[in-house]
């Protein structure tokens, strides 16, 4: 398969996406854990059928040292036993950020507030963030027919 677009030849992405790449940086250096924020790159990633970030999402986190037990549960999480509170919770958050048309009004007060729990405003800051950033980058790739498969570890570093 080969996608719409080389967003590697084109100027005009080019210029655009190397601020997607800052963005991405600034999240990676967040004090949100690499662990949630790939837990949460991952579920978004599955919700929007973005198969290139979740190639990437899912490589990552393995190579960060996260089992295959807990990737293979992303897509379930809520019936799994391995995530901790905190993780369920920024999942949970992911879910309803990303899922606005079927949540009406978003992500909810008590979601928001159980968030709040467990992570601190600069946390809450960059996971909100992240799933914004998720949501724009699949979307990106949903549209251009981005092939996935051939991600390497730190390929985009």
């Amino acid at each position: 398969m080969d996608a719409r677009l080389n967003y590697f030849d084109s100027p005009t992405a080019g210029k655009a996406l190397k601020h997607f790449m800052s963005a991405g940086k600034a999240l990676k250096e967040s004090p949100l854990s690499a662990t949630t924020q790939e837990l949460v790159a991952l579920r978004v990633s599955q919700i929007n059928g973005c198969a290139v970030c979740t190639d990437m999402h899912t490589k990552e986190a393995a190579a960060a040292g996260e089992t295959a037990v807990r990737l293979h549960l992303v897509a379930a999480w809520r019936e799994a036993t391995v995530f901790t509170e905190a993780e369920r919770v920024a999942l949970e958050l992911a879910e309803q950020g990303t899922r606005v048309a079927d949540a009406a009004d978003g992500v909810s007060d008590e979601v928001w507030a159980r968030a709040a729990q467990h992570y601190d405003e600069n946390q809450l800051t960059a996971l909100v963030i992240l799933v914004s950033f998720m949501n724009t980058v699949t979307r990106l790739n949903i549209i251009t027919r981005q092939p996935a498969g051939d991600y390497e570890v730190g390929q985009f570093h």
